[in-house]
Formats: C-alpha cells, sequence, structure tokens
C-alpha cells in the first residue's frame, strides 16, 4: 500500500483550503450531536511515520469539538502490565462509549512494527497476531463501532528534513524518540514490515486510509473529508444488520443437559479426605502457573442455587490471595453497557500467571440476554462465533480457559429454593427473580444446550459439573482444574 502511494503536488490555493477546512470542522462539530443520537461510538486510529505530524493532527481535529464527548489517547510503549495480558487488551480499554469518540495517537500496526523489527516476535506471532487485528475490527463494526484508521505518509527526505529540525535545537529535541532515528536508519525494513501489515489488515469492513501528509493543512482536510464522510454512512448504514458468521471451529460433541445423569453420591467424609488432597496439590499448581507466567481463566455458568458460590469458594480456599480475583458479575453498569459486550470482561482479565474466576459470564449473552430480549437475534446469534474467537484470543495467548455449567435437576432447585426461603440466614440468597426464571426453565435449558453445543471448543470446554450432590460437584470441579492446569504444564496427556 505505501509502496504504491504516489505523493501528489497540489496546486489547490491556502485560502481555498482554509475555507473548506472550516467548513468540515464546522460538519464535524455538528455530527457529534448526530452520532450522541444514534449512540455510534467513533475510534479514529492515527498511525504513521515518525514526525509525519500525528500529535498536530489530533490537535486540529479535535480544536471544535465539546471535550464531553472525546478522549486522547497516546498508546506509548506498553507498561509492563500491559505486556502481561493478551496483546489487544489494552486497546479493547480505550474503545469509546457509545455516542463519543476516541483518538489513538499510535495503536496495534506501531507497536506489531516495533516488535518485528526488534525480533520480538516470530513469523507464527505475526500471522495469528495480523487475524486477532481483522476479527476485533470486524467485531467492533458489527457491535455498532465506527472504526476509522488513518496512516499518516511521508517520504524519506521530508521525515529526514522534519526531524532535522526538531534535534536542532534543545527546546524540541525532546520530541524526537529513538523510534523515530531507528526508522530513518531503517527506513526501508519499517516500510517493508508497514507494507505487510497495512495490507494484511486492510479490509473492506474497515479500511486503511492512506493520508498524503507532506503538507499539513492538505492532510487536515483530507482527513476531515474521510471522518465526516465515513460517519455519515455509518449513520446511513446503522440500521443494516452485520452478517451471521459460523466459523469452523474443532468443537467437542457434548451430551444435551437432559442425557447428564445426576444420582451421584458422596458421603462428608469421603469429600474431606478428597478435598484435602486435591487443595493440597492445587496450591502447589498455583506456584507453578505463577513462576511459568501461565493465566488461567475459570468460567461459571450454572442454575439458580446449583451451587456456583460453594463450588467456587471451596476452589479459592487452596489458592494464595495475592494471586487470583473472584469476579461476580451483575447486570452490566451503564459506562459497560455502553461499550462493547464483551469490554468489561476484557477488562477484568488476569495477568500472566495469575488466575481470574467469574461468577457469570460472556454466556449471558445468549441465555439471559436473549430470552429476556436485552439484544437482539441477530446479536445473540452472532454471539457465538464472537465468543468463541475471544477464547481463541485468549488460549493463543496462552491462558487455560475452563467452562463450567454447574448442573442440577428441578426437584433438587426447588427443594434449594424452599430451604432458602424458609431459613432466615439464607433468604438474601432468592429473590422473586429466581422464582420467575425457575418458569422459563425449559427454554434456559434448550438455549443452555444450544450454547454448550455451539462453544464447546478444545481450546476453551466446558464441562458440566453434576450437582445434586455438592460433594460431588466440588470434587469433580477442582479435580478438572488441576487436570487442565496440569495438561498445560505439560505434566499430565490432555482428557
Amino acid at each position: 500500500m505505501l509502496k504504491n502511494y504516489e505523493i501528489r503536488k497540489y496546486q489547490m490555493p491556502q485560502e481555498e483550503i482554509k475555507a473548506l477546512i472550516k467548513e468540515k470542522r464546522e460538519e464535524l462539530f455538528c455530527q457529534q450531536q448526530l452520532i450522541k443520537e444514534h449512540k455510534l461510538p467513533v475510534f479514529v486510529l492515527i498511525e504513521g511515520w515518525g514526525a509525519a505530524g500525528k500529535g498536530t493532527l489530533i490537535g486540529n481535529l479535535i480544536k471544535e469539538l465539546d471535550p464531553r464527548f472525546f478522549r486522547v489517547i497516546n498508546m506509548d510503549v506498553p507498561a509492563e502490565k500491559n505486556t502481561r495480558k493478551p496483546f489487544l487488551w489494552r486497546y479493547m480499554e480505550t474503545i469509546p462509549e457509545a455516542g463519543k469518540f476516541v483518538f489513538l495517537d499510535s495503536a496495534w500496526l506501531d507497536e506489531t512494527a516495533e516488535d518485528v523489527i526488534k525480533k520480538r516476535i516470530d513469523e507464527e506471532t505475526l500471522e495469528k497476531r495480523m487475524q486477532q487485528i481483522r476479527t476485533f475490527d470486524r467485531q467492533l463494526k458489527d457491535n455498532g463501532y465506527l472504526v476509522v484508521k488513518l496512516f499518516l505518509q511521508i517520504p524519506e527526505e521530508e521525515q529526514k528534513k522534519r526531524l532535522d529540525k526538531l534535534m536542532d535545537t534543545k527546546d524540541t529535541k525532546w520530541r524526537v524518540a529513538k523510534k523515530d532515528i531507528r526508522q530513518m536508519e531503517k527506513r526501508k525494513q519499517y516500510e517493508d514490515v508497514f507494507d505487510r501489515i497495512l495490507e494484511a489488515t486492510n479490509t473492506g469492513y474497515v479500511p486503511w486510509n492512506i493520508v498524503d501528509a507532506v503538507d499539513k493543512k492538505q492532510a487536515l482536510l483530507q482527513v476531515l473529508h474521510i471522518l465526516t464522510n465515513q460517519i455519515n454512512q455509518a449513520v446511513e448504514n446503522s440500521k443494516v444488520l452485520p452478517e451471521i458468521l459460523h466459523k469452523d471451529y474443532p468443537l467437542l460433541k457434548m451430551p444435551k443437559l437432559s442425557e447428564v445423569p445426576l444420582n451421584q453420591e458422596m458421603t462428608k467424609e469421603e469429600y474431606q479426605i478428597q478435598l484435602k488432597t486435591l487443595q493440597k496439590k492445587l496450591k502447589k499448581l498455583h506456584n507453578k502457573i505463577y513462576r511459568k507466567k501461565v493465566p488461567v481463566i475459570i468460567a461459571y455458568e450454572g442454575w439458580d442455587a446449583a451451587g456456583k458460590g460453594g463450588n467456587i469458594k471451596r476452589l479459592t480456599s487452596a489458592l494464595d490471595p495475592r494471586g487470583f480475583e473472584v469476579h461476580p458479575i451483575a447486570s452490566p453498569e451503564p459506562h459497560e453497557k455502553a461499550r462493547h459486550y464483551l469490554w468489561r470482561f476484557y477488562h477484568r482479565l488476569p495477568k500472566d500467571g495469575h488466575i481470574a474466576i467469574f461468577d457469570r459470564t460472556w454466556y449471558g449473552r445468549v441465555m439471559v440476554e436473549r430470552l429476556e430480549g436485552f439484544c437482539s437475534e441477530n446479536d445473540w446469534k452472532r454471539a457465538y462465533n464472537e465468543m468463541n474467537e475471544f477464547e481463541k484470543e485468549l488460549s493463543d495467548w496462552g491462558a487455560v480457559v475452563i467452562k463450567f455449567w454447574v448442573h442440577i435437576d428441578k426437584d433438587t432447585q426447588l427443594a434449594r429454593f424452599t430451604d432458602r426461603q424458609n431459613n432466615p440466614e439464607k433468604q438474601w440468597k432468592i429473590t422473586e427473580e429466581d422464582w420467575r426464571n425457575r418458569e422459563k426453565w425449559d427454554v434456559y435449558e434448550e438455549a443452555i444446550d444450544e450454547m454448550i453445543a455451539k462453544t464447546s471448543t478444545e481450546n476453551a470446554p466446558w464441562y458440566i459439573i453434576q450437582s445434586n450432590n455438592k460433594y460431588y460437584a466440588r470434587i469433580q470441579a477442582i479435580q478438572i482444574v488441576i487436570d487442565e492446569i496440569e495438561k498445560k504444564l505439560g505434566n499430565k496427556r490432555p482428557l
């Protein structure tokens, strides 16, 4: 894309350019109200050569905008805490709320190019990363985002002239980073890498826009045209439903809930003996995953009163409290609801070597949100593939991903509901919503069967925990966690 791009010589008078810039700025200012009304989040990525004028461009773009409804974020070299998360984590963290702008000064193109040049990633990792970027772009678009990607192009001699000028005085020398000097010294190598990544991530749904940045006013006018046109187009197309993708993930054959036996027995004495042994083993494994920087993500779903809380409590009792966190997931807060539905789960991912336990998960999209009408049919049907993609990214990062459905039958649930209702110390555990959900058992069971069948992958398998007997369920879950961690560490053959 860069190699074939020709810098054009413009003959337009400066006064005419200024008049057009003013006109387009006014249009962009008016569009702020438009994107608020349509709840359109606008994510603008500004990449380019060092000294191409990214900062100046952003400053000129936001000049007339209401500062309450935009953010400018400088995506500098990743901090140590960010390198311990999945590659796209810090970019997902920055996505705007509905009706607002976010402008990123450099993003994953710049970071990936640096990783390639410095040989921090190999060819296989680069290919995976470019696929993750394409997926990320598509998911944002499908979930209602406008993603505008810009690359500021200047020729080598122009870049050198600008860097020399900045280096010439003390007051501006600090603005020249080591990376900028490195780009000049290895310009051809950088151009090859930039070109490859641009080509690989230039898609019909989120294309790259190459901007001639030799003349800064002309560059601003070009970007204003791109941005205002794409906002108008996004608003016009906002009612067009995204395609529902069905990618060929390696799915595991799973039974329906009605086929799972729930007659297991275990005495309290047997339970206590096994629990002590397994917790001791898990404690040792926790030390190993910390040392080897292996992240572990455990997702709990299940029927109300199935015993998720008790199960989690026995699991965490074996862990170092500094190395895990339990995330109870309730209805999304307003700032969460205003973003991509996976945002609040990305936000809670663990550092490598740590464990995150989710009490309720992203699968609410295809259960409660589906059945209660909190999202459209297109939304929840797309979500199966989106969640498989999310979990594949976690697996590629190196995480152990374990998903539990804690299962009981209707009679056991009724007995536990009744016990809670009649026991003053347990009444806080039972709500009217629990009783109402119970009436929808059959439709929920159908949705759960579909969810498990479509999202139990080799990367992130579902395990159905048989929980009519709570002792048995707790031992079953801890044993599975141990087996999966040992498999990851290479100490045990796959189940």
